[in-house]
């Protein structure tokens, strides 16, 4: 599992930088998307991959932290979804008033010579 766990954090890192690189502004908020969902899965990756342990300690039980999750990480990735959707929801708005006031969605505002 932690393979398949690692390839797709480095696919989804690889093709956000690769689409970053690109000249028009919609592949580069997409771009900038796929590496924050890349990251948003690497900081969930490090509270590490178990299921059916409690979040929470237990004050009568062991205090053995391997036998709990890490909420942290959770809670951090949680809240960098909102934020991520909020500001991929206001570079779009800024890209339709660029492309309405330049007549081009290239990230410098010229389309290319060759």
């Amino acid at each position: 599992m932690e393979l398949i766990y690692a390839i797709a954090i480095g696919v989804l890192a690889g093709s956000g930088v690769w689409l970053l690189l690109r000249p028009r502004t919609f592949q580069f908020i997409m771009g900038l998307s796929l590496v924050s969902y890349a990251v948003n899965l690497f900081i969930f990756g490090m509270g590490r991959l178990t299921s059916g342990r409690p979040p929470v300690v237990d004050p009568a039980a062991a205090h053995d932290p391997s036998w709990y999750a890490d909420p942290l990480p959770q809670a951090l990735v949680l809240t960098a979804i909102v934020i991520g959707f909020a500001t991929t929801a206001l570079f779009l708005v800024v890209l339709l008033a660029s492309r309405g006031l330049t007549g081009t969605d290239h990230v410098d505002g010229r389309e290319s010579e060759f």
